[in-house]
């Protein structure tokens, strides 16, 4: 069985605060070493009622220092809100404290709406058309010998391994161009999935880093002892996707029993596109979806979502998949 990871975005649960999300995160992290994940990335959102990841670096410092073993990094960093050269100084730094612990996946979206975008303020006039050479500044600044006259302290020589993000062709076609691993956002984005992954394998030229192509997808997982009460657990996100989608972005909501029947068609919509890379059940059904998914996309890595309000399913969640792939790889 190919390896598995967690993708967290320090959710902010109806009624919680980002202290006790910052707890959980921890909690979730070190359950996830001892299962056997094999990374735990946290993602760079801003502005967001139900995300407390807004300073991910500083984050993923919290997650690696309480851990031990997991690789832990960004999934990803907007690249277009920051200067290369503070990113490099951050995971420069992390991977000083963390060395071989860290990773740095890289994505051209804001990660929030435009008027948060712009009160940013890396650059008033920024253009997303910029992230290429972006991306190619901040490898140059993490290498043995950056050509450039700036120096990245801590950052030069640490070579933190990159990953090109996305959701569409653009982040296939540069990561192939790069020689770069790619993760694609199908836990939320599936819609070219499988174009991408084709485009990226066909173009990928090797690299300093990367000798081969290498796929993550991301999925969507919620697990539990029956189908019904799985089927609960995902309503918390469903709603999320739903308040996102129409304009009123929320904390992660408490399940609610009946939520797909008492929704318009509008909103069902919206969840068959968002959540099409998902499995929720038992143990067996998720083990199913999931060998399916990757006998169709074949997948190098699965890196798994799963937004549950109530902490204790959440990890329960976790444990069962880590479960089912473990068995399946021995």
């Amino acid at each position: 069985m190919i390896p598995y990871s967690v993708l967290d975005l320090a959710p902010i649960n109806q009624g919680s605060d980002a202290a006790q999300s910052f707890r959980n995160t921890l909690d979730l992290a070190r359950h996830a070493e001892r299962w056997g994940y094999r990374r735990f990335w946290l993602a760079e959102h801003h502005g967001m009622p139900g995300i407390a990841s807004a300073a991910t670096a500083v984050l993923i410092g919290h997650v690696a220092g309480g851990t031990t073993t997991l690789r832990v990094g960004a999934g990803g960093i907007m690249l277009p809100n920051h200067s290369p050269l503070v990113i490099a100084e951050q995971f420069g730094t992390l991977e000083s404290l963390y060395p071989g612990r860290i990773d740095l996946g890289l994505g051209r979206a804001p990660g929030s709406d435009q008027l948060t975008a712009r009160a940013l303020r890396r650059n008033l006039n920024s253009d997303a058309d910029e992230f290429p050479l972006d991306v190619q500044e901040l490898a140059d600044l993490l290498s043995d010998a950056p050509r450039q006259a700036i120096r990245a302290v801590p950052g030069t020589g640490t070579k933190v391994p990159l990953w090109i993000l996305g959701s569409s062709l653009f982040g296939a076609q540069l990561a192939a161009h790069l020689g770069l691993p790619y993760a694609f956002a199908s836990h939320f984005a599936p819609a070219q999935l499988m174009q991408a992954i084709a485009i990226y394998r066909a173009q990928f030229r090797p690299s300093a880093q990367l000798a081969k192509p290498y796929v993550m997808l991301g999925y969507q997982t919620y697990a539990a002892a029956t189908q019904e009460e799985a089927q609960v657990l995902a309503t918390s996100v469903q709603q999320a996707f739903v308040n996102l989608r129409t304009g009123h972005p929320s904390t992660l909501p408490p399940p609610l029993e009946g939520y797909l029947e008492r929704i318009g068609p509008q909103e069902r919509a919206i969840l068959d596109q968002v959540l099409a890379c998902s499995a929720v059940g038992t143990a067996a059904l998720v083990h199913r979806r999931l060998c399916e998914f990757i006998d169709r996309t074949g997948a190098d890595e699965l890196i798994l979502a799963s937004q549950v309000y109530d902490h204790k399913a959440r990890l329960r969640s976790y444990e069962i998949v880590a479960q089912v792939l473990s068995e399946t790889a021995r």
